[in-house]
């Protein structure tokens, strides 16, 4: 259908102001879900929505609530909190909370909006709420307990309810806060749910909170086609994961800045360290730091600072072992806006379809084409094919790396591999955490008091995690393929300028094709 016979922005019936900032923000036509949505919501609608990841469900309900909100202004009114936003993380609750300031560039002072999804006190985000701005954002179990300590109050004001990712809240624990939530709020309000699947779950949701739902049910693929998104796997043992991962990073055939997903926080590291052996610089997005370290992380990320970032996605929840130290409000595959993204890496394939969804779909909201590549081994292989069964064009294809080419890198592999042992990494995670306390912005005030404790501090025994052998840093001409040493372009040891993204995606594929037998 052309953009030309879809309704857009400024037939909807929107506030001058808000079609100012959507202007501002470029966006010359509505996504598939934000038409659909904006006007029913407008008309005062329930709302059940799927659509996949990246498709613009935040501005389909933000819009919405934003008009509403500046019409009930038009009469004189108290201030009150009229719409709540729910979400199963502080990483969705901060980026919420950005995009609807986005969208009231031209109305702050009409529409006010608080995220407490934050690890803050209560007491010191009670006076935020005294404010009572328009519209809170926060994860269940903070809003109740909020809802709990009388900061805020829902029962009399309270006309829009918003869940968004809807299908995460009962996975992340939060069935029982949504439950004792519900208590506290009036017996007629509107509803949205927005999700990216339509699970059990949701639809239990759905009778809990929805009158007479209008449902959405938005692009049939949940990723996008393959204009947008080509998607590769390779099967390989573990120890060829790294060999592979080496050789696509140190020569640069992978180019533009690359998500990296492994299983569990301590993979992270494991395979950080290994990539510093090589002066492979990658970030790691841990749920066992701060909430605004890991914000922080994925602000520079987008502007370009680095370009590898290595993370796990919810699942990481499951694994027993990060049990207490790890954030349960925690998720990156989901909600987050990485900007620019050229490639998804499953170093360590997902375990369900639906973490691939999210994984892979997280990145292509930008009109960049983008690559997925999945690493699985034989008992991984089960989860490609169902993926995407109703779209041929978008589904797994084979990624043709002729290992045997790259054999003589192995032994600089094992090398390196030998040098990253559990202790190194688990003394990487513990330097990472004393890194953040002493950037951590709650802490400065006490250490300008107590000096003497930020200099014990800092002179505790410094850690090395994994011994570098600096004769991993360059790569010897003798050992790059003769099929690729016209495509290679080796990483240097030194450190690059930050130069402007330019995302390329996997560039080997058509190249080699025209060079030699590599693929």
């Amino acid at each position: 259908e052309m953009a030309t016979d879809r309704l857009q922005f400024h037939e909807m019936g929107l506030d001058d102001r808000i079609l100012k900032a959507l202007a501002d923000l470029g966006w010359a036509h509505p996504t598939l879900i934000q038409e659909k949505a904006i006007p029913l919501a407008l008309e005062g609608k329930d709302l059940l929505a799927r659509a996949r990841t990246g498709s613009g469900k935040t501005a389909a309900y933000a819009v919405p609530l934003i008009q509403r909100i500046l019409t009930s202004k038009q009469s004189v009114r108290e201030q009150a909190v009229t719409a709540l936003i729910l979400v199963p993380t502080k990483e969705l609750g901060q980026q919420v909370q950005g995009m609807i300031r986005q969208l009231t560039a031209y109305c702050a002072r009409d529409v006010r909006v608080a995220d407490i999804s934050g690890k803050s006190d209560l007491s010191a985000q009670r006076p935020i709420l005294m404010e009572k701005p328009d519209v809170v954002v926060g994860t269940p179990s903070r809003v109740l307990a909020h809802l709990s300590a009388q900061n805020l109050d829902l029962q009399s004001s309270l006309e829009t309810l918003v869940i968004d990712e809807a299908d995460l809240l009962f996975s992340f624990g939060f069935e029982a806060d949504l439950k004792s939530l519900l208590c506290h709020l009036p017996k007629i309000y509107q509803s949205y749910l927005m999700s990216a699947t339509l699970s059990e779950d949701v639809q239990a949701l759905k009778e809990l909170l929805l009158h007479n739902p209008v449902i959405l049910k938005l692009q049939g693929s949940q990723l996008p086609d393959s204009s947008q998104l080509q998607q590769y796997s390779v099967k390989c043992e573990e120890e060829d994961k790294f060999l592979l991962i080496y050789t696509l990073l140190k020569l640069r055939l992978v180019q533009g800045k690359t998500l990296l997903f492994v299983g569990t926080v301590e993979r992270c590291y494991r395979l950080k360290l290994f990539l510093e052996q090589f002066s492979i610089p990658a970030c790691v997005l841990n749920s066992e730091l701060p909430v605004h370290s890991r914000c922080h992380i994925i602000t520079q990320f987008n502007q370009g600072f680095y370009d590898y970032i290595i993370a796990t996605d919810e699942e990481v929840l499951a694994d027993p072992a990060t049990k207490g130290q790890a954030d349960k409000e925690y998720g990156v595959s989901r909600g987050i806006d990485f900007q620019n993204v050229s490639n998804v890496i499953n170093f360590d394939f997902p375990t369900t379809v639906e973490s691939y969804i999210h994984r892979v779909g997280r990145s292509v909201s930008s009109q960049y084409n983008r690559q997925q590549l999945g690493c699985t081994d034989e008992t991984q292989s089960c989860v490609g094919p169902p993926i995407l069964s109703d779209n041929a064009e978008c589904a797994l294809k084979p990624y043709e790396f002729k290992m045997e080419e790259i054999e003589g890198f192995r032994y600089r592999c094992r090398d390196a591999m030998r040098s990253v042992t559990k202790q190194a990494v688990r003394e990487a995670r513990l330097k990472e955490i004393k890194q953040e306390l002493l950037n951590s912005e709650k802490l400065k005030t006490y250490f300008e008091d107590n000096p003497r404790d930020l200099q014990l501090l800092r002179h505790d025994k410094d850690l090395h995690p994994a011994v570098i052998k600096p004769q991993l840093k360059n790569v010897p001409e003798y050992l790059i393929p003769p099929s690729l040493r016209g495509v290679a372009n080796p990483m240097s040891g030194r450190k690059r300028r930050r130069e402007k993204p330019k995302p390329q995606g996997f560039p080997l594929r058509c190249r080699a094709e025209s060079r030699g037998p590599v693929w």
